[in-house]
């Protein structure tokens, strides 16, 4: 199926009402327009028919790479080296194609490619970010697990260590994105020791990956069940800086970050999809955006993207000047998943029956942040990271 309406252009600059493009520099808005004409070129034309059909281009991970989007705020390695607010302004872009496009940046960059970058061996790095920054080498991040989800203190997965200093891991792992079509996996097991990272290539025996569907959110990206049966692996596995929970936790920490950003990415692009079709769309012999209350959805929706872009600037800011603390990005998640998904629901709503087709963005981007929200920590996970910080009690129990 071909979307009719995916190649639309962007909407004026007056929708910019607080100039927040003033906030970014000439470097920061020429990437967001090669990232940005990319997405009208390779993932518009493209995205309905590939989220109606369930179908990632494995393809394109060499293009992103081509592009410097993957790991792109790591340094070294061959990775590009960019600053958290360039990060971010792709991530948004991204996302205003499809949030399936934009998780396998996060997924391969924020996750797999930090985990090695932040706690890898120097050999570790050297073999894989090359490839990894490339796009010809794939990597999943394997947390989540069938009953451990937000308390990954509980993983149920066992790495043993050997009389030899070999590993093996058993146990199983869910909704791990790019696992079926992954070289690489980032594995995260309990040990004597604590939770432990290990690299695990995946035609090594014992691992399976299992995509998950069908599915109604996320179509035009992989999630799959990972099920680790003696998975035998040398010492060098190992990541050795990873030790405790804090190892995994500062991968999820990047993503969150990309995720401020990504959201309102999809926020804008339903959006400008409603503007668009009331501005086109005859009732009662005038366009529907000459009505005042589409005109007061229209500007709802507009407050809380400005906001949200604001918010996502900030916190970068903070990112790139080295003070961002895991609470702030806690803010930024919660708030700006919360509204984007309204955003995205009140513009189907506005599209009347014609909203529910592919030929619109805003359900599918609806769709989409379900995923976005539930990911890298719930509403209720970032909820109770903020009660804590502003009472000073814990409630996860």
């Amino acid at each position: 199926m071909t979307s009719t309406t995916e190649s639309r252009p962007a909407a004026e600059n007056r929708s910019d009402v607080l100039n927040l493009d003033g906030l970014l520099t000439a470097a920061e808005l020429e990437l967001r327009d090669t990232v940005r004409g990319f997405v009208d070129a390779r993932i518009r034309p493209n995205i309905a028919a590939w989220y109606e059909n369930a179908h990632f281009p494995v393809e394109i991970a060499r293009e992103m790479g081509d592009l410097g989007l993957l790991g792109m705020h790591l340094e070294g390695y061959g990775c590009p080296g960019r600053t958290a607010v360039e990060y971010g302004i792709a991530a948004m872009e991204l996302e205003a194609g499809d949030s399936g496009l934009r998780t396998f940046v996060s997924v391969q960059g924020s996750l797999a490619m930090s985990a090695i970058h932040k706690w890898g061996s120097e050999e570790q790095k050297n073999t894989y970010l090359p490839g990894m920054a490339a796009g010809d080498i794939i990597g999943c991040f394997g947390l989540t697990e069938p009953t451990a989800g937000s308390d990954p203190s509980s993983m149920a997965t066992t790495a043993t260590e050997q009389p030899d200093g070999s590993w093996t891991l058993t146990g199983a792992k869910r909704w791990i994105g790019l696992a079926s079509i992954a070289q690489i996996a980032v594995i995260w097991a309990m040990t004597e020791a604590g939770v432990r990272g290990f690299l695990v290539p995946t035609d090594t025996e014992g691992f399976t990956a299992t995509v998950i569907e069908p599915k109604l959110s996320m179509r035009a990206s992989i999630q799959c069940d990972i099920t680790l049966t003696d998975v035998h692996l040398p010492a060098t596995a190992v990541l050795p800086g990873a030790k405790g929970l804090r190892g995994p936790f500062s991968c999820l920490n990047e993503a969150r970050y990309g995720i401020i950003w990504g959201v309102m990415g999809a926020a804008r692009d339903s959006y400008e999809a409603a503007l668009a079709y009331s501005k086109e769309r005859m009732q009662f012999d005038k366009p529907l955006a000459a009505y005042q209350i589409t005109q007061q959805k229209l500007v709802d929706m507009l407050l809380e993207i400005q906001k949200g872009t604001m918010l996502a600037i900030h916190t970068g800011r903070l990112k790139d000047a080295g003070t961002l603390e895991p609470v702030q990005i806690s803010v930024g998640k919660l708030n700006n998943c919360r509204e984007a998904i309204q955003i995205c629901r009140d513009a189907r709503a506005m599209l009347g029956g014609n909203g529910i087709t592919l030929d619109h963005s805003p359900l599918r981007h609806a769709n989409n942040l379900e995923s976005v929200r539930t990911y890298e920590g719930t509403d209720e996970v970032h909820t109770l990271i903020l009660g804590n910080h502003i009472t000073g009690t814990p409630a996860f129990r």
